[in-house]
């Protein structure tokens, strides 16, 4: 079995189109939120991992990435297995193609776990 990528970033707070603004700027990425859930996908012309940037649901700061992973539920049990803990069980995105989940690292450190990417 191959190495798991990194492929996709994740950056949220409470005010997501001040921070869409804000790295937009600073790093000259192309941020679109033209889609349901005003989500800015990132687009950092082909220069390493695109991601998101967007409006935390508790309002809290939160910077992480997601691992391409094969089976997000056998990816969970894994990481529980080797003392992490599940945040978020499988949850497929509708309309997307993708299904996400979330654990906490043994440290606390959050992790994100996409299939179909």
């Amino acid at each position: 079995m191959a190495a798991a990528p990194v492929v996709h970033f994740e950056i949220e707070g409470k005010d997501g189109n001040k921070l869409m603004e804000f790295y937009g700027e600073l790093f000259e990425w192309k941020v679109d939120a033209n889609n349901p859930m005003n989500y800015g996908m990132v687009d950092n012309g082909g220069n390493g991992i695109n991601g998101g940037i967007g409006t935390s649901q508790n309002g809290q700061p939160w910077c992480g990435f997601y691992v391409s992973v094969p089976d997000c539920q056998a990816a969970l049990d894994k990481a529980e297995s080797l003392g992490g803990k599940t945040i978020m069980p499988p949850m497929k995105m509708e309309g997307y193609g993708l299904t996400l989940a979330m654990f906490a690292d043994p440290e606390g450190n959050q992790v994100g776990l996409v299939t179909g990417m």
